[in-house]
């Protein structure tokens, strides 16, 4: 029986271009719903341009014209290049639109006559300069919880505090640096806390929320849900708050709404929008960043409970994407927008690389060049689509590009292929992309061995029935590859049905198989990543920033962790003195435990006795010249007394010494007599 699934991803602001962070949700969202098409479900993705809020008002100000008119031509280039990756909505709209208006006012009014609202004077940042109370995204400070600086006024980036924006140190108004003043404004709440059991009975129920995402709501349970300001002073680009003299809806309560404001401007239907929002009919499937979780997982639901339609099925939340290990940069032209990629590099290849390191839960997710451009040619290339050029060609050619019947042992692989049908549905369904890509790829190699050992190139020349056979068997278990792998990359899947003169590949005719029948011409699925390529696009962001920036630095300061130890810093001449090298403690550590990283290409995890100073968890980048095996009982030199970091894959407590690079990388060790924990002097 199949499902009906109402799928959304968050609403791009309309104050900026998409960039590859927008992309990476974007390609995540898409595969699951090409996915559940493919499958035979009915299954809808609405998304829409998020468009109200102080920063459009000033924005479109600045650029002489109308909020209205700005927005118009933000959404239409977001569109261009969400759908330039493949990505196919069934509606994208806006939520400055007459729908949302209406949802948005009968959804406070109802919650407003259940006594939901409340409204009380508060003290609020006000300009003096600007004339005007400053939003939370205006406002800018010191974070009260973790000290981190230049925090927004709603939410610290670093350590994921929300808080109101008086409590931000050291705050000033981002429009003109100048520090506000506290003035007083009569403003209405949502009472949240009028559904904390609600909230809690729903995030806990079924697979709603992944387990990251679901001890990060616990948390503020745990410190206890607070009434959210839900209105804005004037002047605001908005909706007006019925009832209420120069107040405006705050742009997170209506943005959400969106969601539904798409869906009916879809569907058209009442009936069936109530299907999904109103009768528990169909399943609501959210894909969001884990920045606005507290949004979704918390105001979001009891809005909605509030009101009298339905919570969300589903809150999927990922991580950041970082770019070479580290945040994006725009100085440092990793900062990449849509159009620009899409300019030097397949779009498809960015689908098929994400997928490779996506897994469900909502750690941050890193595009590694060097490794994009590896993957890519090894295993997209070089594996899945070399299966097809290699016997679609001019070998096909010589056969009158006709395929024969299959022999029990092309059956017999192709029957292999498809037992993995269950498990790359399941980890698809779960969002493990990663676990899907490593079934396809290794399935990929074992055809690509069956190839290999008859050769059929040669085998030609002897004997063209039986090159006929193993060609036929080849294309067979090709086209099952390619239809596990369609979700990820549907241009590649759209030629290979052109060649093969099938209907669409899907799931549903999964097992049908290709026999006695002459393809079509064969036309290039994909080529391969040219390095150049990337160089240019890095360059064209950095330039483009400078160009927009000439006052600031050509380079953006560190942006390492800044809880980590130096070892040893540089004077002005070059050298490290002796005082500052006798700071660094290092230790015999013996290697007791080391494992492999998922979704790391360079590190091993090791546990290292350090003696009396106990085990410590180090993250190395040694995996290209060791085996985590032999790793296990080896004595190595440790800095012992370098500040814990956390790495996006665990807490690191230390640093192994080595010399060299990638394969020629060798560890310092010890002298065979020392024991572990010994201080080296």
């Amino acid at each position: 029986m199949s499902k009906h699934i109402l799928v959304t991803s968050a609403l791009p602001y309309a104050n900026g271009s998409i960039h590859l962070g927008h992309i990476l949700e974007a390609v995540q969202t898409d595969i699951w719903v090409r996915f559940q098409k493919l499958i035979g479900n009915e299954c809808y993705f609405f998304c829409a341009d998020d468009t109200h809020g102080t920063p459009i008002m000033i924005a479109a100000k600045k650029a002489g014209k109308t909020p209205e008119s700005m927005i118009e031509e933000v959404q239409k280039e977001h569109f261009q290049d969400l759908t330039s990756f493949g990505v196919e909505y069934d509606n994208y709209y806006t939520t400055n639109s007459e729908e949302n208006r209406k949802f948005s006012e009968s959804i406070y009014l109802t919650l407003k006559k259940n006594g939901h609202i409340v409204s009380r004077n508060i003290e609020q940042s006000y300009c003096e300069h600007d004339k005007m109370f400053l939003p939370d995204r205006f406002i800018k400070g010191t974070c009260p919880k973790c000290g981190a600086k230049d925090q927004y006024g709603d939410s610290c980036e670093v350590c994921g505090t929300s808080y109101s924006p008086k409590d931000l140190k050291e705050s000033y108004c981002s429009i003109c640096g100048n520090t506000p003043v506290l003035k007083e404004s009569k403003h209405l709440f949502f009472k949240l806390q009028d559904f904390q059991n609600q909230l809690k009975t729903w995030m806990e129920e079924g697979n709603r929320l992944n387990e990251g995402a679901q001890k990060k709501l616990q948390e503020w349970f745990t410190s206890g849900l607070q009434e959210w300001d839900i209105s804005r002073d004037g002047p605001y680009f908005g909706f007006a708050i019925p009832e209420e003299e120069n107040k405006y809806f705050y742009v997170w309560l209506d943005a959400p709404i969106g969601y539904m404001a798409s869906s009916l401007n879809h569907l058209k239907d009442e009936k069936k929008f109530n299907e999904f929002w109103k009768d528990g009919k169909g399943e609501i499937v959210h894909f969001i960043g884990k920045d606005i979780l507290y949004f979704h997982g918390l105001f979001w639901p009891a809005m909605l409970m509030g009101s009298g339609y339905k919570a969300p099925s589903q809150l999927n939340v990922h991580g950041f994407l970082t770019v070479n290990g580290e945040k994006m940069s725009k100085s440092r032209g990793t900062f990449i927008n849509a159009s620009t990629f899409a300019k030097y590099l397949d779009v498809e290849h960015f689908r098929f690389y994400m997928a490779c390191r996506l897994g469900s839960g909502m750690e941050d997710v890193d595009i590694s060049f060097d490794d994009f451009v590896s993957r890519v040619n090894s295993d997209l290339i070089g594996n899945l689509v070399n299966l097809v050029s290699r016997v679609s060609t001019s070998i096909l050619d010589k056969m009158d590009r006709r395929l024969g019947n299959l022999s029990a042992e092309g059956k017999s692989l192709v029957s292999e292929l498809l037992a993995k049908e269950s498990e790359i549905r399941d980890a698809y369904e779960s969002r493990n992309y990663s676990k899907v890509m490593r079934e396809i790829t290794g399935l990929g190699d074992k055809v690509n061995k069956y190839v290999n050992d008859y050769a059929p190139w040669n085998l030609i020349k002897t004997d063209v029935e039986k090159a006929r056979e193993v060609v036929t068997t080849s294309l067979n278990c090709a086209k099952i590859l390619f239809t596990y792998l369609a979700p990820v990359t549907p241009k590649i899947a759209d030629a290979i049905t052109e060649l093969f003169q099938i209907p669409p590949l899907s799931f549903m005719n999964l097992t049908e198989t290709i026999e006695n029948k002459v393809l079509g011409s064969y036309q290039m699925l994909s080529k391969r990543v040219e390095e150049k390529n990337i160089s240019l696009m890095i360059s064209e962001t950095k330039e483009a920033f400078e160009k927009s920036n000439p006052n600031q630095s050509k380079q953006e300061p560190s942006k390492s962790n800044t809880n980590e130890t130096k070892v040893g810093s540089v004077s002005e001449d070059g050298f490290i003195t002796i005082d500052e090298l006798s700071k660094v403690e290092l230790r015999v550590g013996l290697i007791k435990e080391a494992n492999p990283v998922e979704g790391a290409d360079k590190l091993l995890f090791v546990k290292v006795d350090l003696g009396e100073k106990g085990i410590k968890n180090v993250f190395a980048g040694i995996k290209a010249s060791y085996t985590a095996e032999e790793l296990v009982g080896k004595k190595v030199v440790v800095v012992a007394n370098l500040k814990p970091r956390q790495m996006k894959f665990g807490l690191s407590e230390g640093m192994l010494l080595a010399s060299g690079k990638d394969k020629s990388l060798s560890l310092f060790v010890p002298d065979r007599d020392a024991n572990p924990g010994d201080l080296l002097k």
